[in-house]
């Protein structure tokens, strides 16, 4: 058997990303905006890791830094067994030939002006992936079977497609250069709701038939995470607050924030809707510009004691590979 060390594909070390904000003329800098403050996981061969949270905390900002579209603040991301935050931008192209990302918005991520079947090679162009147009046309016929379009529709544009089929065709442009890592950037919200389901089952039958594909899965719905993940992290304001296997999360969510969005998801059996915690949280979401001091989620924390704004507290292991960060739990 595998050791758990030796599935490793991603580790993501204290991960920091702080924006700068400047004032005056000579753009003096005066505060961070602490994007992402301090974040850690890994993410094993063959696993969808969610990444979840309300908008604003930090999820996409890691797909970037991962990607190496940000450069970290501080902090590692070990990619295949290399720090990718030391490696430059001429040696990033090798790395970067195993990574791919799909984005939210289909549509606003392709050139309107080329074709679909242009669009989806365009990763083996980039890396050089073919030796001859005969190579070229069968990969790219390859690539539109296995996302579930017909060839035909090679040479449409994107304008000639429905929302569904555009993110197919953005799918099989992430699978082109057989990546080991495919950041999956909230990609169905943009989508509709009977499209969503088609598109999970698409992901989840394509990381079964390729071996050693991962996801990290940002999402804001956890219902939505639920049935692709393996294991979710959820987020709060630049930070992992817990982390644990799906099914673990949604039968015992530790902190009271994750008990909070789980309670706001509807149920469609009224009997187990009336009986459920129901869990309102106050206020807004803080600024990451002037975050609360200690626990950044005790100023709406129906758990909280004053104890909670003298320190942060750390994401520590409480049992069954569960992780939370809470002085209460």
């Amino acid at each position: 058997m595998i050791g758990m060390t030796e599935q490793v594909i991603l580790q993501v070390k204290d991960l920091k990303l702080h924006f700068p904000v400047t004032k005056g003329l000579l753009r003096k800098k005066v505060a961070d905006v602490k994007a992402v403050d301090g974040v850690t996981f890994d993410l094993i061969k063959n696993e969808t890791l969610g990444l979840v949270g309300e908008s604003g905390c930090g999820k996409t900002t890691i797909g970037r830094c991962i990607l190496r579209h940000y450069q970290p603040t501080s902090g590692q991301i070990i990619f295949d067994g290399e720090d990718i935050t030391k490696t430059s931008r001429n040696d990033l192209r090798k790395t970067r030939k195993k990574m791919a990302i799909i984005f939210q918005d289909p549509y606003s991520s392709m050139n309107p002006r080329t074709s679909a079947g242009t669009i989806v090679a365009e990763p083996m162009r980039i890396h050089k992936m073919y030796n001859s147009n005969a190579e070229y046309n069968n990969r790219v016929i390859e690539l539109f079977k296995m996302v579930g379009l017909d060839p035909s529709m090679i040479g449409r544009y994107p304008h000639e497609f429905s929302g569904g089929q555009r993110q197919r065709i953005v799918v099989a442009r992430a699978l082109a250069c057989e990546p080991d890592l495919i950041v999956c950037d909230e990609p169905i919200s943009a989508l509709d709701v009977s499209i969503q389901a088609q598109i999970i089952n698409l992901l989840k039958e394509l990381q079964q038939s390729i071996d050693g594909l991962s996801y990290l899965f940002i999402a804001h719905d956890l219902s939505v995470v639920r049935h692709v993940s393996d294991r979710v992290a959820v987020m709060y304001l630049g930070r992992i607050v817990e982390i644990t296997r799906s099914h673990a999360l949604y039968k015992n969510p530790l902190h009271p924030y994750t008990r909070s969005l789980l309670s706001a998801i509807p149920i469609p059996d009224p009997f187990v809707e009336e009986m459920r915690e129901e869990i309102i949280l106050e206020g807004e979401v803080p600024s990451p510009l002037n975050p609360p001091a200690g626990c950044s989620f005790h100023p709406r924390c129906f758990m909280a004691t004053p104890d909670c704004a003298k320190g942060v507290p750390p994401l520590r292991d409480v049992g069954d590979d569960h992780k939370v960060a809470c002085f209460r739990v």
